[in-house]
């Protein structure tokens, strides 16, 4: 081969490299785990303290509310042909540490990049005082597909702040254990709500500034109203940075008079890969 062709192939390669570098993105659906209490309202949950999935956010949110919670999620996209299994179990009333454990399995991607995920958390929170908490759980991902892999440990940390009887904020650090995967790569979000006995309001942003060469935000934002203290409906709506498209959801529930209840949400995407998420979660509640 003449040692110009050479010499332009090389540069071509290396031209490449970088770009396939750039290309890889963070698996988004291990960022958005949430009940289809939390969905429906925008995926906004880390400052509300109302599921088990707290987990999943801010952990530190697990020590809010004394109680003691068993969740069953599932999802499924039926355009894309992805979903996700979870079960999650958190107690913050048998004493003052609140703890909590989370399994989800998750089919991601589409035709052969299509892989499965098992991710399991187990976190604990306690109150530092009557206005704040704190909280950390560590994450193990096993991840297997043709051009997808990790087997990896991470640690998210949270702080909240009760400025009010119903009024939190809090911050979250999430992948906090650089693991070189880009599946777990580090972010940040920031979160307030309002939790009153019949309205919820919530709003999250969410920082990447590793990821990509300028810092990617998603915004999320959702509210409830519970009518007659036993049907709650729910709205939201999320900006994803990374595809840069906007999904709306909605959401309704059931209450029983004993703690527990049933939930479902839909996620409609506007753009991108045109995602319709369908999420039912089964949930009891002893307080």
């Amino acid at each position: 081969m003449p040692l110009r062709a050479i010499v332009f192939a090389l540069s071509l390669t290396l031209s490449v490299i970088p770009a396939v570098a750039r290309a890889a993105e963070p698996a988004e659906e291990l960022r958005n785990l949430a009940n289809a209490r939390a969905l429906g309202m925008g995926s906004a949950f880390r400052a509300t303290g109302l599921g088990a999935d707290a987990l999943q956010g801010n952990p530190a949110a697990m020590a809010l509310f004394p109680a003691y919670r068993i969740e069953g999620t599932g999802a499924y996209d039926p355009r894309n042909k992805q979903g996700f299994l979870g079960i999650s179990l958190a107690d913050s009333s048998s004493g003052r540490l609140a703890l909590g454990v989370d399994y989800h399995w998750l089919s991601l991607g589409r035709g052969g990049s299509r892989t499965s995920a098992n991710l399991s958390t187990l976190g604990g929170a306690i109150p530092l005082s009557q206005s704040l908490l704190i909280g950390m759980s560590g994450r193990y991902l096993r991840l297997n597909g043709q051009s997808r892999f990790a087997n990896s440990i991470t640690l998210d940390a949270g702080l909240l702040v009760r400025l009010g009887e119903q009024v939190t904020v809090g911050v979250s650090g999430h992948n906090l254990i650089d693991t070189e995967n880009v599946e777990l790569t580090r972010y940040y979000s920031a979160h307030l709500a309002y939790v009153g006995q019949a309205l919820v309001l919530a709003g999250d942003i969410r920082g990447d500034f590793e990821t990509r060469d300028s810092t990617v935000l998603t915004y999320n934002g959702g509210a409830e109203y519970i009518l007659n203290q036993v049907l709650p409906v729910r709205v939201g709506y999320t900006y994803d940075g990374f595809q840069k498209i906007s999904r709306l959801t909605a959401g309704l529930g059931f209450l029983s008079p004993g703690g527990g209840g049933v939930d479902i949400a839909y996620q409609h995407d506007l753009g991108g890969v045109n995602g319709r998420l369908v999420v039912m979660t089964l949930r009891v509640s002893v307080n």
